[in-house]
């Protein structure tokens, strides 16, 4: 059985997390502290983090996101580019985890009590990739709502960068707002024909046909 490259992350991701809970020195040693990367070059969290979760049902929403739109993102890639897209898209995704924090290590590299933890900044870098090749088919808000990609994308977009400037809650806004910007950065530089695609479909799209 030939398993995809998304399933293999997603695999690897949970055995991780799973033991990491079970190990809560790992835990303490993985997850992204920022003054611990200041003081001690603990460079490694930036990657270590993306693959550890704070609970069952924040490593589920996360998996269960990437599970859809990376195997999508996969194939189109592969078939871009062959089977170095397969190592196009792994770069993309562990790229994205370690740009998505660098804003959180500026803000927070001085706070010995911050913590961050998840695989949120490489999710939201394949999302925006698939944004980016069909920005008219439905995302569904709270499962339940179906909004055109493009729209709820820079919704999402929107909110996280509002979010960001904000304290209070303990999701890592900054996490998905730059990892969204980056996947787009890096699918336009990777596929630059994909800008023209992306405004001919919103042009043509039609919410009620």
């Amino acid at each position: 059985m030939n398993l995809s490259v998304t399933t293999i992350i997603i695999i690897i991701t949970v055995i991780a997390s799973l033991y990491a809970w079970n190990k809560p020195h790992i835990l303490q040693r993985w997850i992204f502290n920022p003054y611990a990367v200041n003081t001690r070059q603990e460079y490694f969290r930036f990657i270590t983090s993306g693959f550890i979760h704070q609970d069952y049902m924040h490593l589920f929403f996360n998996m269960f996101t990437l599970y859809f739109f990376g195997n999508q993102i996969e194939q189109i890639y592969a078939y871009l580019m062959g089977e170095i897209g397969l190592v196009i898209y792994v770069a993309m995704y562990l790229l994205a985890i370690i740009v998505s924090d660098i804003s959180t290590y500026l803000k927070h590299r001085h706070d010995p009590g911050y913590n961050s933890l998840g695989a949120s900044g490489g999710v939201s870098a394949v999302i925006f990739s698939f944004i980016l090749f069909d920005p008219t088919s439905n995302l569904y808000l709270f499962a339940l709502i179906p909004i055109p990609g493009f729209i709820l994308g820079a919704l999402f977009l929107i909110y996280s960068f509002q979010r960001s400037k904000q304290t209070g809650d303990r999701i890592n806004h900054d996490a998905h707002l730059y990892g969204a910007l980056f996947g787009i950065l890096f699918t336009i530089i990777l596929e630059p024909n994909v800008i023209g695609s992306f405004f001919r479909q919103i042009v043509d799209f039609r919410l009620f046909n």
